[in-house]
């Protein structure tokens, strides 16, 4: 179920108030509809210091309070300001120093979530619009490479095809020679016998003459 446009005011007016604050690396995130019941945004930043860290979780709790009368259901980590956690059910701010940000990496553990900008947030058809053609992207990149990969296979099966026909057609005349070859051969050696015998029955016959006389 989308969204409400009020939650989706409180999380634009919390992405300002940590903006205000200067905070860092700010991602928003929008969780997966299996995650919903738990929650529908992460908003995700880093402060330099403790002291900034603090300011921002302040500043994000002061705004919803006064301009939207929401409360944060829970409040974490407060005194340590390592990882400030403000909960308002429907989102979820989350406020790090840089070593805890990097340590949890939350955006690569609910890295099935869609990043956004306030555009998108405010306006969610658009955003979706956006999301959905950017993850057709995805499948028409690959059907271009598949498209890619058939025409070189079929290039080269068509180049073996060529080379084995090439390959056969000597073999081919080859054997047809050798066999002209051996034919004409035992011809040959068929006409020395026939032209032997002819001698031999001729000196015979000169011979069988000779006594006679």
């Amino acid at each position: 179920m989308m969204p409400t446009p009020d939650i989706r005011n409180q999380v634009a007016l919390a992405l300002e108030a940590v903006n205000n604050k200067k905070a860092e690396d700010v991602a928003l995130l929008q969780l997966p509809g299996e995650s919903s019941t738990f929650t529908d945004y992460f908003l995700i930043c880093s402060g330099a210091n403790p002291r900034q860290v603090q300011a921002i979780a302040d500043e994000v709790d002061e705004r919803l309070s006064k301009d939207m009368g929401v409360e944060p259901n829970a409040r974490e980590g407060y005194q340590t300001a390592e990882w400030i956690l403000l909960d308002y059910v429907d989102f979820v701010v989350h406020i790090f120093n840089a070593q805890r940000r990097a340590y949890y990496d939350l955006e690569r553990l609910w890295k099935s979530s869609h990043k956004l900008t306030a555009e998108e947030l405010l306006h969610p058809e658009t955003g979706h619009a956006a999301v959905a053609e950017r993850e057709m992207e995805v499948p028409r990149a690959k059907k271009k490479v598949a498209k890619k990969a058939a025409k070189k296979v079929a290039g080269v099966r068509a180049a073996a095809k060529s080379s084995a026909r090439g390959a056969r057609t000597p073999v081919r005349k080859t054997a047809v020679k050798k066999t002209a070859v051996k034919k004409a051969s035992a011809k040959k050696a068929s006409a020395k016998k026939t032209v032997k015998k002819a001698a031999a029955k001729k000196s015979a016959t000169k011979k069988t003459a000779a006594k006679r006389r």
